[in-house]
């Protein structure tokens, strides 16, 4: 398989998390957002919609480039079933992806590159006003990831079970393929993060696997350091 993607993207970092937990062998094929390599013609016939990441999935000619982070990762859990990124039941299943949904709809797309770009550009935000705007709604949507996380915490101890280790339950989901990558994004515009307590250990206690260890940005072949 290749992965198209660029290391500081959110969303090419779930992809990495997914393949690394599956252990899953890629080709890393970089592509680099901030110098419009998305936007040339070349990479255009890779993706449409000219956005990262993107996976081609050898061997399957009729259908070989997979787009969208959320699309792929299910695919690669329903083809490559363990470990598996979702739970057996439906409920499990239902709660871990508005887990999930909570970063990859209601924080990400309102923060990156492109939004960024574009409230810099045609709106004249200054970098300070888009600063204000990016602190906003990843503070808003994580503060939401936590009292999730609370609530099921709740639930886990009224059924006299220990907490979490992870999102939810004792191994990595979907939910933390998503998490992490908004965190350590975070991190990198400075943001200092409060009062998220549930939520930063779930961080560090995926952040002491070897398979989002080396899906950070720092470890990828096109990182600038």
């Amino acid at each position: 398989m290749k992965l198209y993607n660029y290391f500081r993207s959110g969303t090419s970092f779930r992809v990495r998390i997914a393949l690394n937990l599956k252990g899953l062998p890629y080709e890393y094929v970089p592509v680099h957002l901030a110098k419009g390599e998305h936007k040339h013609s070349a990479y255009r016939a890779v993706s449409p919609d000219t956005l990262v990441p993107v996976l081609d999935v050898q061997g399957e000619p009729d259908m070989a480039l997979l787009s969208q982070s959320m699309a792929i990762i299910e695919y690669l859990d329903e083809t490559h079933p363990t470990p598996s990124l979702l739970p057996a039941d439906p409920l499990g299943r239902a709660r871990v992806r508005a887990l999930a949904q909570t970063i990859a709809c209601e924080v990400h797309p309102v923060n990156n590159l492109r939004i960024l770009q574009y409230l810099g550009g045609p709106l004249g935000l200054s970098e300070a006003q888009r600063a204000a705007w990016y602190n906003h709604w990843v503070v808003e949507g994580l503060q939401a990831y936590e009292r999730r996380l609370q609530d099921l915490h709740a639930e886990r101890a009224a059924a006299g079970l220990p907490p979490s280790r992870y999102s939810y339950g004792d191994q990595p989901t979907l939910a933390d393929c998503c998490l992490v990558p908004q965190v350590v994004n975070g991190q990198r515009f400075g943001l200092r993060y409060e009062n998220l307590p549930r939520t930063l250990a779930v961080f560090e206690a995926c952040m002491q696997l070897d398979a989002f260890e080396r899906a950070h940005p720092r470890h990828c072949p096109d990182a600038e350091l």
